[in-house]
């Protein structure tokens, strides 16, 4: 994954000028040697706000970019909560639970001192992570540490995060078109051009001496027989195109995402689809939404960084037929026919999460549209097609409603290892009460039909994400014993 953060993490230990200091630096000590990774124990421990300052220019020094603020005892409340504000990246607060002392000279009360730090943190309107329940000893810490790595892995990849796009959206595709005012809320940086300044940038990358190298890789990637030899090279030129306009375009931002119109001009003019490029952009961390998908594109992002993985992003595309589920699914697996449905792209999906039968196809849809009737497939070919691999799975989209409002869901569910029958990039998907999810949260909210998807359960981890990015109505799929506020009682 080239595209996503490396977290350098520090510990700061806080303690009240009141109780004794060795208690915070102690506890801080056996947190360091209870965490399983790289931790840097800043050697300040903070009781005043000129600790403060020095604490936090030790750890910018040491190259951290995210902090665990620990509360050994109760803890300055003031200068534990200014070190959020003044450190420029994300922050955790955790607090010490009693039981490695007694409770006369080794009390250190930070359950209570929490409660102030969170109060503190509110007034100051500073936004920090806190664990669900952020108090512990060494090894419970230790665990909400390793929670907190990839939270802030993501905060990081959004805050230095630039998405380039390629052209408007494609008539009667307007649903995912949405105001970009919700990514300067959470300080990604946009920038737009033409289609036109894209085609330009293709054809300056004629005949580029690398593209034999990345043809190579193509035909290791795919197998042979999996791919259109005569393709490989325009696919390889619009490889190089692409993540040469990122180094180029991504200014000041450390990391960059695509979202870009890929129909109808684009096959008949760059002369393929652009969907086995893509995929292949998203295996190492830059994903390419379809169709001007910018809020897809932040989706994919977050989950790539949150999993350290390769990521999707799908239509919530058809239900699943009756008969294939009779086959398939029903007294194999316990859900519902509504629990289901397929997701679905023309062929974006990277090559790893599919089954062994993916191959570089053409888009069926686009050869009826734009290419002669009967005719052999040509500019339409570039999809990457086969069934997705059962997996675990995420589904989930963060979005800017039309009145330029941040919000989300998340819910977690499987793709199953049954057939589709179907063409593109295509799965089986079941997610629990799926059927009223898409009615109470999809449909209800006005969520487009692009959905992310990460390939294992982190809507844990997603939900916190999107909590300190200030992201208010994080919606999931609701048991049914908790019924949506728009559900009919009586139904």
């Amino acid at each position: 994954m080239v595209n996503i953060p490396e977290v350098k993490l520090g510990i700061v230990a806080v303690s009240r000028d009141c109780f004794v200091i060795e208690l915070s630096e102690r506890r801080r000590a056996a947190i360091k040697a209870a965490f399983k990774g790289d931790l840097y124990e800043c050697p300040v421990t903070v009781e005043n706000e000129l600790d403060m300052l020095k604490a936090v220019e030790d750890v910018k020094a040491a190259g951290c970019n995210a902090l665990v603020v620990f509360l050994g005892n109760f803890g300055p409340e003031t200068p534990e909560t200014l070190i959020a504000q003044k450190f420029d990246g994300p922050c955790m607060f955790v607090a010490a639970a009693e039981g490695d002392g007694d409770l006369i000279n080794g009390r250190g009360d930070a359950y209570c001192g929490m409660l102030n730090c969170s109060y503190n943190l509110g007034m100051r309107h500073i936004q920090a992570y806190i664990p669900e329940y952020p108090v512990g000893t060494a090894d419970d810490i230790a665990k909400m540490i390793a929670d907190f790595v990839p939270i802030a892995r993501a905060v990081i990849g959004v805050k230095n995060l630039k998405i380039i796009t390629f052209g408007p959206r494609p008539q009667d595709f307007f649903a995912c078109n949405a105001p970009i005012k919700g990514l300067y809320e959470i300080g990604v940086e946009i920038e737009e051009n033409s289609e036109l300044d894209l085609l330009v940038s293709f054809k300056e990358h004629a005949n580029d001496p690398r593209i034999p190298e990345v043809c190579a890789e193509m035909e290791k990637e795919m197998g042979e027989g999996r791919y259109f030899k005569d393709l490989n090279e325009r696919m390889a030129q619009f490889e190089l195109t692409l993540l040469d306009w990122a180094e180029a375009h991504k200014g000041a931002r450390k990391y960059v995402a695509f979202a870009d119109k890929c129909w109808p001009a684009f096959p008949s003019q760059f002369g393929f689809e652009p969907c086995y490029v893509n995929s292949r952009l998203a295996s190492r961390g830059i994903p390419v939404s379809c169709e001007v998908d910018i809020y897809g594109a932040l989706s994919e992002y977050i989950g790539a960084c949150v999993s350290y993985d390769a990521v999707t992003l799908l239509d919530i595309n058809n239900s699943v037929p009756q008969y294939i589920y009779d086959e398939d699914i029903k007294g194999k697996y316990d859900y519902k026919l509504n629990d289901t449905f397929m997701g679905f792209h023309c062929g974006n999906t990277p090559e790893c999460k599919m089954c062994a039968d993916r191959a570089v196809k053409y888009q069926l849809i686009q050869h009826r549209l734009l290419e002669p009737a009967g005719s052999e497939p040509d500019f339409t070919r570039g999809t990457l097609e086969g069934d997705i691999a059962a997996s675990d799975i995420t589904f989930y989209r963060l979005q800017c409603d039309s009145q330029g409002v941040l919000r989300a869901y998340v819910a977690e569910g499987e793709v199953l290892d049954v057939k589709t029958r179907s063409f593109g990039g295509i799965g089986v998907f079941a997610i629990p009460e799926m059927g009223r999810f898409y009615r109470h949260v999809l449909v209800q909210k006005g969520y487009p039909h692009h959905g992310a998807v990460a390939f294992g359960h982190y809507g844990k981890l997603l939900f916190e994400v999107f909590k300190f990015l200030g992201v208010k109505d994080i919606a999931y799929n609701q048991p049914k014993s908790l019924p949506y506020p728009t559900e009919n009682p009586f139904a």
